[in-house]
């Protein structure tokens, strides 16, 4: 559970049957172009679609896309506060919690908020009421649009580690009635599972390394455990060696798209331009890699 605006809300992303489309954009590693994946393919669907850069630790989507921010919203998380002249040092608040996020010490309780989950278990098994809720500011959420793209995304505040209720607040800003395109975190962690699952394709961004096809393998570990249907792109295809082809076509894992080591490119994205404009042949392009995602997703 998270809080903004004063309100708490759960997000149970799997729970959504109405909904168009959610294709997930993810990378076993950082560097493999995944923004550029969901930004072009954003750009290239328009008002069809809706960007959600849940790379809360560094979301760098809005630098290619210039967003027009129209709502701002603070993201917080109930932590508790210990009430010293009721507590008793019982520990039972201690015994119940398993990040160890509060603790008696001494003659004190102490708390630390950066470890909390705000599962709320301490205020419930206090027998003295000892224990209240505060806010603890996360970070910051935005959301806008860019000519008829709709995008939200999510800002984590410097020294604060809890990404999973900011991905879950621009999850919430998902839309039925849109094709909506999360740009996930690098990695296989928790941050990257909460943007993802749930979704009904994810595109993995890779490129033709040695490196590259470790972490590649680690990424489709991830999506098979959470059973979403996946396909992988290659940037930079005619760089490195045949590995990654040669582990698709022996997992029987699509490839969606190659993506060739390329000047102009490279340019274009060293300029925070975007290939679909810049470049009109690739407009096409992504929107014929959206076809194929529908496709393999079984969506009509």
């Amino acid at each position: 559970a998270f809080t903004f605006k004063g309100v708490e809300t759960n997000v149970d992303c799997s729970q959504n049957t109405k909904r168009k489309m959610i294709i997930g954009i993810a990378s076993g590693k950082g560097g493999t172009g995944k923004t550029t994946i969901a930004t072009n393919l954003a750009v290239a669907l328009g008002s069809k679609a809706r960007l959600l850069d849940c790379d809360v630790e560094e979301p760098n989507d809005h630098i290619f896309i210039r967003p027009t921010i129209n709502r701002t919203e603070t993201v917080s998380l109930k932590v508790p506060q210990v009430d010293m002249d009721k507590c008793t040092l019982c520990g039972r608040c201690q015994e119940i919690c398993q990040f160890q996020a509060i603790v008696v010490v001494g003659k004190t309780t102490l708390t630390f908020p950066e470890l909390c989950h705000s599962c709320g278990g301490c205020l419930e098994v206090c027998p003295e009421d000892a224990i209240t809720e505060i806010d603890k500011e996360m970070g910051i959420f935005e959301s806008g649009t860019r000519n008829s793209l709709e995008f939200a995304h999510a800002r984590l505040f410097v020294g604060q580690v809890m990404a999973v209720p900011l991905i879950d607040r621009v999850r919430a800003a998902e839309k039925p009635d849109k094709i909506n395109i999360i740009d996930a975190p690098p990695g296989t962690s928790c941050p990257v599972i909460s943007s993802v699952k749930g979704a009904d394709f994810v595109i993995l961004v890779t490129e033709p390394t040695p490196f590259g096809l470790n972490d590649l393998k680690l990424a489709v570990g991830m999506v098979k455990i959470l059973g979403i249907p996946h396909g992988i792109i290659i940037n930079r295809s005619d760089l490195g060696d045949a590995g990654v082809t040669e582990y698709a076509e022996k997992e029987g894992i699509p490839i969606l798209m190659e993506i060739p080591f390329d000047r102009l490119i490279a340019q274009t994205y060293s300029n925070g331009k975007l290939l679909v404009e810049e470049l009109p042949d690739w407009k096409d392009k992504f929107v014929q890699l959206y076809e194929e995602v529908k496709n393999h997703a079984g969506k009509s």
